[in-house]
């Protein structure tokens, strides 16, 4: 018990580490690329249940059907319960910032040309993710830390449409729509 509680202690420190190491280096971008064909969504769960509001945005930015990718984010969550969207959770930090869950490796593996940080929690894990995430633009909201992302959009998490009009807008603004 003992040294559970000191394992996951290490692993917290080994991953705020990381998470301050990549945060200190400049990233380099593709900003040659225009256009959004692909969006990457990490989306707090627990406070916004409803993963499937994202699919608006196939219509609002005129993309492909299959082109928006949500992963989900619940602080705890029943491995073996059934979830419409992929979820990871706190439990799934591992050694030097790694993320230990298949749906995340997944998540991560692929190049985004935007990524939507959908949440305001300061979890270490949702960070991680942010930061891992390939991708040209990343947006999220003010209360989180304005280093993980290129654009921070002012609105309440519970108003996904106001969100989606501001975020449309400044692609425009962008030339990337």
């Amino acid at each position: 018990m003992f040294f559970t509680s000191l394992k996951e202690k290490f692993k917290r420190k080994s991953g705020e580490k990381f998470l301050k190491n990549e945060l200190r280096t400049v990233r380099g971008s593709e900003r040659e690329k225009k256009g959004i064909g692909l969006v990457g969504v990490i989306a707090d769960l627990d406070r916004f249940q409803n993963a499937e509001t994202f699919n608006k945005l196939v219509d609002l930015l005129n993309l492909r059907p299959n082109a928006v990718k949500v992963m989900g984010y619940r602080a705890f969550y029943d491995k073996n319960s059934p979830y419409s969207t992929p979820v990871f959770s706190d439990k799934d930090l591992g050694w030097g910032g790694d993320v230990e869950n298949s749906y995340a490796l997944e998540f991560l593996s692929k190049d985004y040309d935007l990524l939507i940080n959908y949440y305001t929690k300061d979890a270490l894990v949702l960070k991680l993710m942010s930061v891992k995430t390939r991708a040209r633009i990343k947006v999220g909201f003010s209360e989180v830390d304005p280093d993980l992302n290129d654009l921070i959009i002012r609105s309440d998490m519970d108003d996904f449409d106001t969100f989606a009009a501001e975020l449309k807008k400044y692609l425009r603004v962008m030339n990337e729509l």
